[in-house]
């Protein structure tokens, strides 16, 4: 039977606030993209008045703050079950200690640019672990991928001019948080699957919190606040509050819209964003060496998550 005009009307209807909707994600995750790839930028500038574990120590409070007021807003529970405490604990100090403490030290020993394409290759590592673990199988295109981002990984940090200098501890630290970063996504996979991803990335932030904190509050006591500009203190309100409670919400706003293969397209851009703000704001001039490396690092990494 033919459908009346007034049913396919209605249908017509319901497919724009759709493509509405969809488009607004999209538009979310751009912003979410531009907001992560200047998160470097602002860090490294951060950096130049505060030490690392001092500016750490400031950011992840607000960062704890945000996502406590996005748990609230959304009504999720605030507190993990019992039974689940040792793994939000060591959860947390896998992804959150740990990854903070490579991201912010090798940030501050290396270029803004090389750190934002290190730390690009966190889905390469999620691959790697999962396939160790017997959890996805490691098929030629994962193989191809794991290698081209090696190669564009050895070409990044062995060469450029002299200050890029040779391989050093920032960029080890760097791709050390990368991986921990992965490890954190593989083992926290049950969490998410059973509890949702906004809940456990916010137990886990908030069991890391302490952990952070004090490993900052001797930098913090030794600090001279009187040289400490407003700009370093937006900047870290802006690593806490924007790159966390704000692109979080936005991020998990996309996943749950179009799903996780679309919404991580947009971290492909990240890197790239943070290589053209570091340029125009702190005056790092990629080399063609660094350029290189980022065109194979992104390949890899692209070829990678296409795998089947």
């Amino acid at each position: 039977m033919r459908p009346s005009a007034n049913s396919a009307a209605s249908r017509r209807a319901r497919r724009c606030p759709r493509r509405r909707h969809s488009w607004t994600v999209d538009l979310g995750l751009a912003l979410t993209a531009t907001i992560w790839g200047l998160n470097f930028t602002v860090v490294k500038a951060g950096l130049e008045e505060l030490s690392p574990l001092a500016f750490n120590a400031l950011r992840f409070p607000c960062a704890a703050a945000a996502v406590w007021v996005l748990m609230r807003s959304t009504g999720r529970r605030m507190l993990p079950p019992r039974k689940d405490w040792s793994a939000v604990l060591l959860l947390g100090i896998v992804g959150h200690v740990t990854f903070q403490m490579g991201f912010i030290l090798g940030l501050d020993w290396t270029l803004t640019g090389n750190a934002a394409l290190l730390l690009s290759t966190s889905p390469v590592w999620v691959l790697v672990i999962s396939s160790a673990m017997g959890r996805e199988r490691f098929n030629p295109a994962v193989l191809a991928g794991v290698l081209a981002t090696l190669a564009g990984m050895v070409v990044l940090i062995t060469g450029g001019t002299q200050q890029m200098g040779a391989a050093r501890l920032g960029d080890m630290l760097v791709l050390g948080a990368a991986v921990s970063w992965g490890a954190y996504t593989v083992f926290g996979r049950r969490m998410v699957k059973r509890r949702g991803a906004l809940q456990m990335t916010a137990w886990t932030l908030w069991a890391g919190l302490p952990f952070i904190v004090l490993a900052g509050v001797p930098d913090l006591v030794r600090t001279d606040w009187s040289t400490v500009s407003l700009t370093a203190w937006l900047g870290v309100v802006y690593a806490g509050v924007f790159a966390i409670g704000i692109a979080y919400l936005l991020w998990y706003r996309g996943v749950r819209t179009i799903g996780q293969n679309r919404t991580s397209i947009y971290q492909n851009l990240v890197p790239v964003i943070a290589l053209i703000s570091a340029w125009l704001w702190l005056a790092e001039i990629p080399t063609t060496q660094q350029l290189v490396g980022a065109v194979v690092i992104l390949a890899g990494v692209v070829i990678a998550r296409r795998s089947p």
